[in-house]
């Protein structure tokens, strides 16, 4: 146990944030920045692990991450085996100290009746320390196999992927369509959440333990994919589930209607200073935006950011009960109400001034909300969105309660339905579908097609960073064992394993 009294006598403390007046100001990251000042209330928390028998925590996270064994280290100020610990079974901690929903904080032994460890935050604070205190450099391999390997996709799960097999002696090549490799995390994810800097410094680390990256290439379209493949000795298809669900309404045609992924990836060009102005921008307009996951609350942190006249967030689902479920019991994820950064944002927005100051919008969220269709202005640009409330079985839309909202912009975060339909890429590479929408493959990650694996969101479907990077690490062992006949890469996954998360 790192402090046998920890758990009783330590409060809960989560990691302090910026004011929000301060940050919608800017696009940095919402998190105050004295590390230094942090490490030691982070300590203290550690100490509120009880190293349990049977740790729940441990088993909750798709990487294994060796949790207890860090959080005793952390408290006993051992900051570099506590980074040893952690990047043993983690390739990215910057990252999903960040971006993770921390399923083990939920199956921590103390969320059965007191608030668990905040193992997010001390996660996050290894990791950071690491960089800062130089435990993070380039790991090259001591010797090269001479197989090579082609990584589709730059995103979480293909990085991860690269990376292990790096290590492991291969050649990797690391291709990906856009004009610079990360897939969401440059793209998808906003600098608020994680600022860009942060990954250009995992990428210049794999860079420089012999990671090649070869970006503005679309595989399949631009190179032919079959000749990838006879050009290297293996293929891992780390694509992401990039086809975005639709809502196929009346008015779905009218203009000022998008998906939040041609909006996000704008802002974020903005930001990083690719772009002067977004052609998808949020300033003076009415946002509706419509869907409740963690990519609808990245829209409105940046349509706040962008100073949006108003913002709606509109979810068919019913407003969660802050308690566990007594249907979702310890130690699942439960689906409980959840306020991110961005809402706490909306609802503390100063007023707006002349319109350069964010709008005041309370709680932006509307729960248990159907939309009907879009009204157009006669010109051929949304007006409003006409919606009702939801029943809370089936969700079907009451009549009786059909009302609209004026909206100037609606942005659509539906989530996605899989890897998208690209004959060039997936005929050429000998990929099926399975029923879910996502690629084919077996147990070991492999498809029918010989050399040729799987994974990430590619073939899980929709998931968590936390699950990409899991599946990337087990699809390198996978690799590596079809390239040598064996393998000491860990494989924290199968493409079986589901998560305790409803």
């Amino acid at each position: 146990m790192a402090e046998p009294p920890g758990f009783l006598s330590t409060p809960r403390l989560a990691r302090e944030r910026r004011t929000v007046d301060e940050r919608l100001h800017d696009w940095r990251e919402v998190y105050a920045e004295h590390e230094h000042a942090l490490l030691p209330i982070i300590g203290g928390q550690a100490g509120r692990c009880m190293d349990c028998g049977i740790p729940f925590c441990h088993n909750a996270c798709p990487l294994g991450n060796l949790i207890p064994e860090w959080n005793r280290l952390v408290r006993d100020e051992d900051w570099r085996a506590a980074a040893a610990r952690l990047l043993a079974t983690n390739n990215f901690p910057e990252f999903t100290g960040r971006l993770c929903p921390a399923p083990c904080e939920s199956a921590c032994v103390l969320a059965i009746d007191d608030d668990p460890v905040t193992i997010k935050n001390i996660e996050l604070a290894i990791a950071d320390r690491a960089w800062e205190a130089g435990y993070e450099t380039p790991r090259p391999p001591e010797r090269r196999t001479g197989r090579t390997v082609a990584v589709i996709g730059s995103g979480p799960a293909g990085l991860a992927a690269a990376q292990q097999l790096t290590r492991a002696g291969h050649t990797v090549t690391v291709y990906e369509r856009a004009d610079r490799p990360g897939g969401l995390l440059r793209y998808g994810i906003p600098g608020f959440r994680l600022e860009k800097h942060r990954l250009d410094r995992r990428l210049d680390q794999m860079r420089a333990e012999g990671t090649r990256f070869r970006t503005g290439v679309a595989v399949g379209t631009g190179l032919p994919a079959d000749r990838l493949r006879a050009e290297h000795d293996a293929v891992v298809v780390a694509v992401g589930a990039t086809a975005w669900r639709k809502l196929p309404v009346p008015g779905r045609e009218l203009t000022g209607i998008h998906q939040a992924m041609e909006y996000l990836p704008q802002a974020n060009r903005v930001a990083e200073g690719e772009l002067v102005t977004p052609p998808i921008c949020a300033t003076g307009r009415r946002v509706v935006i419509i869907g409740g996951g963690d990519t609808a609350a990245d829209c409105l942190g940046t349509a706040l950011r962008q100073r949006a006249a108003e913002v709606t967030q509109l979810d068919i689902n019913p407003c969660p009960d802050p308690d566990r479920p007594a249907g979702q019991p310890w130690p699942v994820h439960p689906k409980v109400y959840r306020e991110t950064t961005s809402h706490e944002e909306a609802r503390a927005a100063p007023p707006a001034a002349g319109g350069s100051e964010p709008p005041t919008v309370g709680d932006a969220r509307q729960f248990s909300a159907v939309t009907l269709r879009f009204v157009g202005d006669g010109e051929g640009r949304v007006r409003a969105v006409r919606l009702a409330e939801a029943e809370p079985e089936r969700r079907r839309p009451r009549p009786e309660t059909e009302r609209e909202l004026p909206a100037d912009l609606v942005l659509l975060a539906l989530g996605f339905t899989g890897p998208e339909h690209d004959p060039a890429l997936t005929d050429r590479l000998g990929l099926t579908f399975a029923p879910s929408g996502a690629f084919a493959r077996d147990d070991g990650f492999g498809t029918t097609a010989d050399g040729v694996f799987v994974a990430g969101d590619a073939g899980r479907g929709q998931s968590l960073i936390v699950w990409a990077i899991a599946e990337g690490r087990a699809a390198a062992a996978a690799v590596d064992r079809y390239l040598t006949g064996s393998t000491g890469l860990p494989a924290p996954v199968t493409p079986a394993d589901r998560p305790l998360v409803l």
